[in-house]
């Protein structure tokens, strides 16, 4: 039996899908994000799916903000050009700062992969200590891009939550 590592952060998952929500289909990128993040010794203390409903995504994303639920708090879909598509809007609707950079990174990042990147919608934001992230809804999508910001999340979060010292050496 090997011990999972902690880091002390604690996350959550909005998987924005009407299929999934219906039960019309499982929701694999939801559990690719739950996996890596544990992997990485975060707590998963909630995992949602909800349609691509802004007002209902709004609402669960200003929750666990709200009620200091997670540290970080990553959706998955809802991120393309599809009319119902509007994670981006209600992530940017529930955030009081943008953090543009990781998005940008993840895009370019996943250009050196598919031309299609530059079709992403994605944004990140803060509210109050909890950073938001928007992935894609594709499991591999999901794979290349959280495994490419991950590493360097642990010391924002340190920042945005009273942990960390000092950025300046």
């Amino acid at each position: 039996m090997t011990e999972e590592k902690k880091n002390g952060f604690r996350a959550a998952v909005i998987t924005s899908s009407d299929k999934g929500y219906a039960g019309e289909r499982e929701d694999v990128s939801g559990t690719v994000v739950r996996e890596m993040l544990e992997a990485q010794g975060y707590t998963v203390g909630r995992y949602v799916v909800l349609p691509d409903e802004f007002d209902l995504l709004k609402k669960e994303m200003a929750d666990i903000c709200d009620r200091n639920v997670a540290d970080l708090l990553i959706t998955t879909g809802g991120t393309g050009f599809s009319p119902r598509d509007c994670t981006p809007e209600a992530t940017l609707a529930v955030g009081e700062r943008g953090v543009p950079g990781i998005p940008e990174a993840m895009r370019q990042n996943s250009l050196r992969i598919t031309g299609r990147a530059m079709l992403s919608r994605a944004v990140s934001v803060i509210r109050k200590n909890t950073l938001i992230i928007n992935l894609p809804g594709s499991p591999k999508s999901v794979r290349e891009n959280l495994a490419f910001v991950l590493p360097d999340l642990a010391h924002g979060l340190e920042m945005l939550t009273g942990r960390g010292g000092e950025c300046a050496r």
